[in-house]
């Protein structure tokens, strides 16, 4: 299970207890509710072995709003090689043009700098830094938080 490797750990999963196989089949299934209010992709290789380099999504989708969330996490082998800018790209563009989306946020913690240089190299504008904003392991993270309109993706 790639979502279980300590750096996706680190700051994908909220809890303090080790991810496992049930976790991922309770989240695939939540998924398929409609309700859900996210929207999951598996990034694979375009290489005969298919082999999962990790998972983008949309999520807290508000179309009321026109807006919504994007996230992704990588395993090892695909780090460093643009996957997340791609991945991020296409989903935003998918979000801006077909689902009329009409802003898109990409939060992380301060201190992952992989995923805020994702952001930037996509045209995401840093807002701000919400203060002890979630829970977080047993206790709460501050979020960074950043913004990106139609017409500003890079």
């Amino acid at each position: 299970m790639a979502f279980a490797d300590p750096l996706v750990q680190r700051f994908s999963w909220t809890r303090s207890e080790p991810y496992t196989e049930a976790d991922a089949r309770a989240y695939f299934a939540a998924l398929q509710d409609a309700a859900s209010g996210e929207l999951g992709f598996a990034l694979v290789s375009p290489a005969a072995d298919r082999d999962v380099c990790g998972g983008a999504s949309l999520y807290a989708i508000e179309l009321a709003e026109q807006r919504a969330a994007v996230g992704y996490w990588l395993a090892p082998h695909a780090r460093g090689r643009g996957v997340a800018t791609h991945a991020t790209r296409l989903l935003a563009r998918w979000a801006f043009e077909v689902l009329a989306l009409e802003r898109l946020e990409l939060t992380c913690g301060p201190d992952n700098e992989a995923s805020q240089r994702v952001a930037e190299r996509c045209g995401f504008t840093r807002e701000g830094m919400l203060r002890s904003h979630t829970r977080f392991k047993g206790g709460r993270r501050d979020t960074v938080v950043y913004g990106l309109l139609p017409g500003e993706l890079r």
